[in-house]
């Protein structure tokens, strides 16, 4: 049976107008940069610079709070930190986040090993403390 080394399970998110935004279990959050518990990231992608207003962006990031990236949407494997951060990569400058990311789920899900353990990790909330809720009032959930 052939094996498939993982380089690395990975958090994503993104950092514009001084700040990082991501997804989690509890909705959108953020922090500054490097601010979760998670630490300084291990790696950085540049993605491009925006032209987007940080006025217009949090706008977005409401209506995307509101709808695609409530908290309850979120699912380890099909709608998490990654399609987030893919999401708004594309909407600030039109380019995605590497394939290598946003295709790990998938690459794993297609493992009996994957098939196997997906059902406990199916049921994994995951929410990188140390945010503040976005759209939400004090960073009240």
């Amino acid at each position: 049976m052939a094996r498939k080394q993982l380089e690395g399970i990975w958090h994503t998110s993104i950092v514009v107008h001084k700040d990082e935004f991501f997804f989690g279990s509890g909705g959108i959050s953020s922090c500054s940069p490097g601010g979760t518990l998670l630490g300084p990231p291990d790696t950085v992608v540049d993605v491009g610079n925006t032209e987007v207003t940080e006025e217009i962006f949090l706008e977005y990031l409401s209506s995307l709070g509101e709808s695609l990236f409530r908290g309850e949407a979120y699912n380890l494997f099909e709608h998490n930190c990654n399609t987030f951060s893919n999401e708004v990569a594309q909407f600030l400058t039109g380019r995605k986040i590497p394939s290598y990311i946003t295709d790990l789920p998938s690459e794993v899900l297609s493992t009996p090993f994957g098939q196997a353990l997906r059902p406990l990790l199916d049921s994994i909330q995951i929410q990188p403390p140390g945010g503040s809720s976005v759209g939400r009032p004090n960073g009240q959930s």
